[in-house]
């Protein structure tokens, strides 16, 4: 008999499975088919010949979770596919991309709306956010994320998602790894951000049909799940553990991110910095929101650096913020330092408001080595020319790896352990 397969692709069996009615042989025969659409679901090839399907029901679940996870995994690479066509410079539209001609103008109309429903989602912040999620869902990336974990015990949970709207697709990690580890997801999005993840889960379900079943978005109150992820302030931290007190959670509070400066920055090095500063208009935890530098450190050259950025004081939100931060400041007789689009203040806190970066001196880098592990729970992401144990290279904190998590809180390990 041949099997007809995805691709293209046809084999024949050689089971003889007609002749086998001994129950011993009928047994031996099922874990010869198990290993054998292991085998090809390996390659991606997913068989779907009769044969197949009347003997599906029979394989292990082991198989069939790992069927279905190949087949998510598919549709986040079909949906990897979509977004590559799409970037400031030029979109191009690529006629082998699945689903094409209903989603390609829609997604180019809903980038250029997006502004309108959040004033910081500018088409550049938007299409970089598309860009980098563009480069992470690869096979390639999605395969050495996934191979460190054992997925085979893993039984589909209701997990609930309360997403955050500061920048583009903020939630979109947590979003992926639950369908990747074969739960169903209950979204609850921002105010801020209701629209662009919603787009992406249309065309996935578009690609894999079985997803609908697996997405739900809520508008009211968030019900009816088994365990939940959910990012909020500091405040609305409290309320989540509170809430949330009687489920398995992982609860995300503010986060900052520093980076550690020692004077030795090429030009090149201090306009990547920038980078970290001004991307999403330093909305996002991952930002630089604040400097060490060693004492006496002269700040020409970063400001410099700095100036290659001075288009952001064009945009009138960005602008509102530096104009009313900086009165703040000089009304309270701060001292600054200010190049008409960015001030930077001595302060010893990590958060500081739109358009600003705090700065502190540190003596040794010990003291700070010190002062980061003691602090460890308020900060995001160390960025340093290696200074630094495990720092991010300067320019690379908002393009994260598929396995860089969020707080440093491996989302996979949590939602397979449920």
């Amino acid at each position: 008999m041949k099997g007809i397969y995805r691709y293209g692709i046809s084999i024949r069996d050689n089971y003889g499975c007609d002749s086998i009615t001994d129950s011993h042989k009928e047994n031996s025969h099922i874990h010869a088919l198990s290993k054998t659409i292991s085998y090809y679901l390996n390659l991606g090839i997913l068989p779907i010949s009769d044969y197949f399907c009347a003997k599906i029901q029979r394989i292990p679940n082991i198989n069939k979770l790992q069927m279905l996870q190949n087949e998510i995994k598919s549709s986040f690479v079909e949906l990897g596919n979509f977004l590559r066509q799409f970037s400031l410079a030029k979109n191009t539209k690529d006629v082998t991309v699945l689903q094409n001609d209903t989603y390609y103008d829609d997604f180019i109309a809903l980038i250029e709306l997006s502004q309108s429903h959040n004033g910081w989602f500018t088409p550049e912040q938007v299409q970089f956010s598309v860009q980098s999620w563009a480069k992470a869902l690869t096979e390639e990336n999605l395969n050495q994320w996934l191979s460190n974990y054992d997925f085979s015990k893993t039984e589909p949970k209701k997990i609930g998602l309360i997403l955050a709207g500061n920048i583009p697709l903020v939630g979109f990690h947590d979003f992926l790894s639950v369908l990747i580890s074969g739960h169903d997801v209950l979204v609850k999005t921002s105010s801020n951000d209701q629209h662009l993840l919603k787009f992406l889960a249309k065309y996935l379900i578009t690609v894999e049909p079985k997803l609908n079943s697996k997405i739900t978005f809520v508008e009211g109150k968030l019900e009816g799940f088994d365990a939940v992820i959910a990012t909020g302030s500091n405040n609305t931290a409290r309320y989540f553990e509170y809430y949330f007190k009687e489920k398995r959670s992982i609860i995300r509070k503010n986060r900052n991110s520093v980076a550690v400066l020692n004077g030795m920055e090429t030009f090149e090095d201090l306009v990547n910095l920038g980078e970290d500063i001004f991307r999403y208009f330093g909305l996002g935890c991952r930002n630089v929101s604040k400097l060490f530098v060693p004492k006496g450190y002269n700040f020409d050259n970063f400001f410099k650096a700095m100036y290659e950025y001075r288009d952001v004081i064009q945009y009138e939100k960005y602008a509102n913020n530096y104009d009313y931060n900086k009165a703040v400041f000089l009304m309270s007789n701060f001292q600054l330092l200010d190049n008409e689009f960015l001030t930077i203040k001595e302060d010893s806190s990590y958060s500081s408001p739109i358009s600003s970066v705090f700065y502190e001196f540190y003596d040794g880098l010990e003291e700070i080595k010190n002062r980061l592990h003691t602090d460890a729970e308020q900060i995001q992401c160390i960025v340093s020319k290696d200074l630094i144990p495990n720092s991010v290279a300067f320019g690379q904190t908002q393009q994260p790896k598929l396995w860089d998590y969020a707080d440093n809180v491996d989302t996979l390990s949590f939602l397979i352990s449920l």
